[in-house]
Formats: C-alpha cells, sequence, structure tokens
C-alpha cells in the first residue's frame, strides 16, 4: 500500500457453494475521499464492503489480497435492527463505547463526559432529538432512527474507514439531505468512506470515484459525472434510466388510474380537505378514529383520523413522525393506543393474538426488511404457503400450487421459489414477502418502505407490480408508508405526518401542486436538482446542519 491508501482489495474473489459473490474485485480507498460501489441486489456489494472487516459467509472460499493497515473500521449495516441488541436500550448501547474512552479521566467526571460523548454522536448522526430516545428500546424506534443509532456507534469508536450500506434507505428526502452533508464533512476530516448505495442522486453528490457492480464484477468505473453523462456499459446505462423520475415506468399510469377511479368509485375524496381533518369516503375498507399511539411514557403518535377506502393511499413524513407506529396499530402488532381501529365498520381488536383468522387474512403488512421477515432455514415457497393454510384454511397438500400460481403472477417461478431466502435478490425476496400477504386475500394491504433498499431497476419494477395489483383487486386499500417520493405519486390520497402528528391529507395532485404545510411541500414535490445536494468537494457541505 502506497501513502495516499487507507485499505486495499485486490484481485477479491469469494465463492459460496460453487457460486461466485465476488469477482475479481480491486478497490483502493484514501483518506478523505468516498468510493461508491452501486448496482443491483445480489451483484457483491455488501460482501465486498464486509471483507474489509474480514467478514464473509458462512462456508466462503476467499482468494485475493485484503489489506487494511491497524486502523478501525465501522460499518453500517443496511438493516441496523441486525446489530442492535433488542434487549438493552439506545442509552447501553452507546455508554458502552463512550465508557472504554474515559478511562484515563477521574472517576467523577467519567459520567459526564459519557453523555457528553453519546450525544455528540448523536447530534453527528443527524439525531438531534438523541436525547429523547436514548431510553428506548430498538424496537421503539423507526428504520431511519435505528440507522443513525448504529452511524454513532460506528462514529463513538473513532473508525477511521467507514462502510455505509444503504446509509439513505428508508430516510425522507430532508433526512437524507442531513446525512449526506454529515457523510461528506466526515470525509473533509479525513474519513475514508465506502458507500454501497442505490440512491444515485446521493452517489453523484457524494463519491469521487464510481464502481458500477453486476454479477459480482466492476463493469465500469470512473468519476460520477463521467459515469451519469457517458455510461458505456449496458447495465449502467439501464440504471441511470430507471432512476429518470422524466421516464414513468410502463404501468405506473395504471396505479393512478386504478387508484382515481377507485376513490371516484367509493365517493372518496374529490375536495380539498383542511389539515388534520379526515378523508371522507363512502364505504371505507378501514376507519381510523382518534388513535394516539404511545412507547412506554412517551406519545408517538397524537390523535389521528383516517379513513381508507379502496384504492391507493400513501403515508409520508420524516423518519420518526409515527408512520410506522400507525402501521403497526392497523395490524395488530402496536397494542399500546388508545381510540379505535375498524375494518368494515367493526372494531378491531388491538393485539394479533385477539383477532379472529377473519381479521388476521383481512389486514396484512408487508415488512421493508424483507429478508429479516423470512427464516432462513425453509425453504421460500414452503414459507409463503403456510399462510394459505394458517389463515384460509386451505389443506396443506394443495397449498403450494396455490402458492405458486401467486408467486408466478408477481414474476417467480420454478425453481426460484423452491430455493431458500439468502438465495434470492432482495427484490425477489420483497415479491414473496408480498405474494405470501397476497395469498391471504386481504382487504388492507400495508406496505411499509417496500421499494426502500432497492436498485432503481428493481424499484421501478416493484412500483409497476403494485399498479397491476390494484388494477386487478379493485376491492383492495393499499396503503403506501413511504419516503420515495416516486412511490408516493403512485397514489390518489396521500396523508402526511410530523412528529406524530397529522398535518395534512387529500388528493395526492392537489397536495403535490398546492400544499399547505411546509413538510408537504419538501416531501411530495419533485427531487431538487443534484447540484443542490452537498459534495465531499464543497466546503460548506453539512454547514446547515452544524457540522
Amino acid at each position: 500500500m502506497n501513502a495516499t491508501e487507507i485499505a486495499r482489495l485486490q484481485d477479491l474473489r469469494v465463492e459460496i457453494g460453487g457460486r461466485t459473490l465476488v469477482d475479481g474485485v480491486s478497490l483502493r480507498l484514501a483518506p478523505g475521499r468516498i468510493t461508491a460501489l452501486v448496482g443491483a441486489s445480489g451483484s457483491g456489494k455488501t460482501t465486498t464492503g464486509l471483507a474489509l472487516l474480514d467478514e464473509y459467509p458462512p462456508g466462503a472460499v476467499v482468494t485475493g489480497e485484503v489489506n487494511v493497515p491497524d486502523t478501525l473500521v465501522g460499518y453500517v449495516p443496511q438493516h441496523p435492527a441486525t446489530v442492535l441488541n433488542p434487549a438493552r436500550p439506545v442509552a447501553a448501547l452507546l455508554q458502552d463505547i463512550a465508557r472504554t474512552q474515559v478511562r484515563h479521566l477521574p472517576r467523577r467526571a467519567r459520567r459526564s463526559a459519557v453523555r457528553q460523548r453519546v450525544l455528540r454522536a448523536l447530534d453527528q448522526a443527524q439525531l438531534p432529538d438523541g436525547e429523547t430516545l436514548l431510553h428506548r428500546y430498538p424496537h421503539q424506534l423507526s428504520g431511519g432512527q435505528q440507522q443513525r443509532v448504529v452511524l454513532a456507534q460506528a462514529l463513538l469508536t473513532g473508525a477511521t474507514t467507514l462502510i455505509a450500506d444503504e446509509p439513505t434507505t428508508g430516510q425522507d428526502a430532508l433526512t437524507k439531505q442531513q446525512i449526506t452533508g454529515q457523510l461528506a464533512a466526515l470525509a473533509r476530516q479525513g474519513l475514508s468512506i465506502l458507500l454501497l448505495s442505490h440512491d444515485l442522486d446521493v452517489v453523484h453528490a457524494l463519491a469521487d470515484d464510481v464502481h458500477v457492480m453486476r454479477a459480482g464484477r466492476i463493469v465500469e468505473s470512473g468519476p460520477p459525472e463521467e459515469l451519469r453523462l457517458s455510461p458505456r456499459h449496458p447495465w449502467t446505462r439501464e440504471l441511470l434510466a430507471a432512476a429518470d423520475p422524466a421516464e414513468p415506468p410502463e404501468g405506473v399510469p395504471a396505479l393512478r388510474d386504478a387508484a382515481t377511479t377507485g376513490a371516484a368509485t367509493t365517493g372518496a375524496c374529490t375536495r380539498r380537505s383542511r389539515p388534520g381533518s379526515p378523508l371522507t369516503a363512502h364505504d371505507p375498507v378501514l376507519q381510523v378514529r382518534s388513535l394516539t399511539a404511545r412507547h412506554g411514557r412517551s406519545t408517538v403518535l397524537h390523535p389521528t383520523d383516517l379513513v381508507l377506502p379502496p384504492g391507493c393511499t400513501a403515508v409520508v413524513g420524516r423518519s420518526g413522525s409515527g408512520k410506522t407506529t400507525l402501521a403497526r396499530c392497523l395490524a395488530g402488532l402496536h397494542r399500546t393506543y388508545d381510540g379505535e381501529v375498524l375494518l368494515d365498520g367493526a372494531v378491531l381488536p388491538r393485539s394479533l393474538r385477539d383477532r379472529t383468522r377473519e381479521q388476521l387474512a383481512a389486514v396484512q403488512y408487508v415488512f421493508q426488511d424483507a429478508r429479516s421477515a423470512f427464516d432462513e432455514h425453509r425453504p421460500v415457497l414452503d414459507q409463503v404457503s403456510r399462510t394459505a393454510i394458517r389463515l384460509r384454511k386451505v389443506p396443506a397438500p394443495e397449498a403450494p400450487a396455490d402458492a405458486e400460481r401467486i408467486l408466478s403472477s408477481l414474476g417467480l417461478a420454478g425453481d426460484l421459489v423452491r430455493r431458500m431466502p439468502a438465495e434470492l435478490s432482495g427484490g425477489e425476496l420483497q415479491r414473496a414477502a408480498l405474494a405470501r400477504a397476497l395469498l391471504a386475500r386481504p382487504r388492507v394491504l400495508l406496505c411499509d418502505e417496500i421499494t426502500s433498499g432497492l436498485d432503481t431497476v428493481a424499484r421501478r419494477n416493484l412500483r409497476t407490480l403494485l399498479a397491476e395489483l390494484l388494477r386487478t383487486h379493485p376491492d383492495l386499500s393499499l396503503v403506501l408508508i413511504t419516503h420515495d417520493r416516486d412511490t408516493a405519486a403512485l397514489a390518489a390520497r396521500t396523508a402526511v405526518l410530523d412528529n406524530g402528528r397529522l398535518v395534512e391529507q387529500g388528493p395526492t395532485d392537489q397536495l403535490r401542486a398546492d400544499p399547505r404545510h411546509p413538510l408537504t411541500a419538501s416531501l411530495l414535490r419533485a427531487s431538487p436538482d443534484r447540484g443542490a445536494m452537498p459534495s465531499a468537494a464543497s466546503p460548506d457541505a453539512g454547514a446547515a446542519h452544524g457540522t
């Protein structure tokens, strides 16, 4: 290694069970520079990044050179819940690290020093309200909050190299800009950052060098501007084309048409509603009346009224605004709330355990992290089939055929569905999770950030799939919990949450054209120009956020 390198991979090859995950990858990481790996789910990005930590899948055969000097490497995973201890509050997780750094101080000064270090790390990780979260457990945080807690852990260790695996996944537009600014600021402080990302806007704003991966290989490399303007490899061109909002994916208009038709059919809101007032609808599928939810003694969702008719409704808001808590209340996964949730006019029990089989089938939830929603030791088909057996009393011998039909309709056919979850890409598992929910024949389908963490091509394909789904299921109430503007734009109706309060709702087109609340404007309007996002080279990057 030369003096300008902090870590290096040379001809890295990783195989498992005769399958090549990484095929001859070479990278050089330098202090103060951000190197990005982009590509589809399953292309080898995470396996390449974890090589810097000497972490490989069980049974992997590794060849090539991995050279990391005696330095700390921090890792922020795409799914942070996997590295957070569910039995310990956030404060304990961070204080353990901070205590090791204050042992040189007099004993009476250590407690205060630990607290200061923890709060500073939370602030650096864009959790300015971190002090209020210290006593919560990981499951009481949103996905975005969990991710920033893990980033705070990495910053507390004093790592000089940071592997950021999809750091903006599941983040709202404002938080995404803040995290982008923070990563740029860390690079200016001399950290070497390996950015693994599907978000091409963030990559273009941050990266000094970009490497495009396809099936374990780097197929194209260069500065971000050069790759954006003059892509040479067909896969690079496909990624860029799928990310272009000016070219809506085939089938997306069908979703908006179907949603609009559903709204007209049910008499759903055809006029602008006041901020916080319920959408008017005839024969709603699901109603929420004065719902107030808590985590312990903290109120995380203030009195909320919603009407969900057939068609598509988007629920948007910043990370930690209460979107997932609302969805979990609807699904019976969060029972510490006041108010009522009604399905077809009948009040639903708060707890999943108290709901009938018919009620369980009627309200289905598709989680953001599809991989963690599957048992890694059982074939995908077996797990999807279980829904038909449990919720619809389909005889066990007939259930696999029932499951295969719906899996095939979602593009998963043949031997693929008989594999273990680890053998499917993120996009494939997300479709399998969708199939499992649809097999219950639900009245309400709650999709929690299901397009986040997918590459641009997979994300476009999933939105097309949702379009077809609503067209073929006109009685379905599809609820999209999302930070993605393009996904939110698919819905006929949108509800906006801010700090646990419903601040605005109404027809999506009207909210986009004439928002009454400033948060609505920032979340729903078109993405800012790439030049508006801070770059690592910009001395002003992150300045607005106190870095």
